[in-house]
């Protein structure tokens, strides 16, 4: 599958376990960010078998995602941040009692393939290689970038790492670190273990950790409802063995 924005590709959702009584078939249209698009990417052949929907996923970040449901754009399952749902929620964009978190994430550290790994392993030795790198990179606009400021405002870095920042508005940190582009890369611990061309030197210092939720629900308007909520369902069930692969935790 190639990769690019946004990401449109018929995949589905791991079952394990219980028989899905099928409905009509139809397309699900789910708009999320890149680490849901990873799972459903792995998880997926057997939900589309067992009901007959296919699932067409575009890739954004959370911000996206809620700019496009408040635009008006057509979906039957959108996913971003738990406060970002919650106002489409609340301005009945999404249906109540489909809202459920999805997954969680910690922030990780990456570094192209085969390339020395810095010492992350405490506070200190954390500080000394943001320090040492020459370029470190983290996204612009989105949730792990902000959670990646804010740990080095914590810690007083702010100002003696901005000369050596690079941060793409597009969400390919892992690729610019994969192409030599950026040293030190900061995202999502799903992102990294999920691309080429990088290797998780570790997760953030558990001082200056934070972590990422993604919360989904359905449209207000979706023409497929019923295999929405199959495919939310599961989430919470069948693909949970590939959100734990993939570095996070089940919502």
């Amino acid at each position: 599958m190639n990769m690019h924005r946004p990401i449109r590709a018929a995949i589905g959702l791991l079952i394990a376990g219980a028989a899905i009584a099928p409905t009509a078939a139809a397309e699900i249209k789910v708009m999320a960010p890149r680490g849901i698009w990873t799972v459903l990417e792995e998880a997926g052949p057997a939900f589309e078998k067992a009901t007959g929907h296919k699932i067409n996923v575009s890739v954004d970040l959370a911000a996206v995602v809620t700019r496009r449901v408040n635009s008006g754009e057509a979906f039957d399952i959108a996913v971003a941040t738990p406060q970002q749902i919650d106002q489409l929620v609340k301005d009945g964009k999404i249906t109540a009692d489909t809202r459920a978190n999805v997954t969680k994430a910690g922030i990780g550290v990456e570094v192209k393939k085969g390339a020395p790994k810095p010492d992350i392993s405490t506070l200190d030795a954390f500080k000394r290689a943001m320090l040492n790198a020459k370029t470190i990179g983290y996204l612009k606009i989105g949730t792990s970038g902000q959670m990646v400021r804010d740990a080095f405002a914590k810690i007083g870095l702010t100002d003696q790492v901005k000369d050596k920042l690079v941060l793409p508005e597009d969400d390919v940190v892992s690729e610019m670190v994969a192409e030599g582009k950026i040293e030190i890369g900061m995202v999502n611990i799903s992102q990294i273990l999920t691309s080429h061309g990088v290797d998780l030197v570790g997760p953030l210092p558990a001082e200056i950790q934070n972590y990422i939720i993604f919360t989904g629900g359905v449209s207000a308007k979706s023409a497929n409802p019923d295999g929405a909520r199959a495919l939310m369902k599961f989430f919470k069930e069948g693909a949970v063995p590939t959100i734990r692969k993939q570095g996070m935790e089940p919502g």
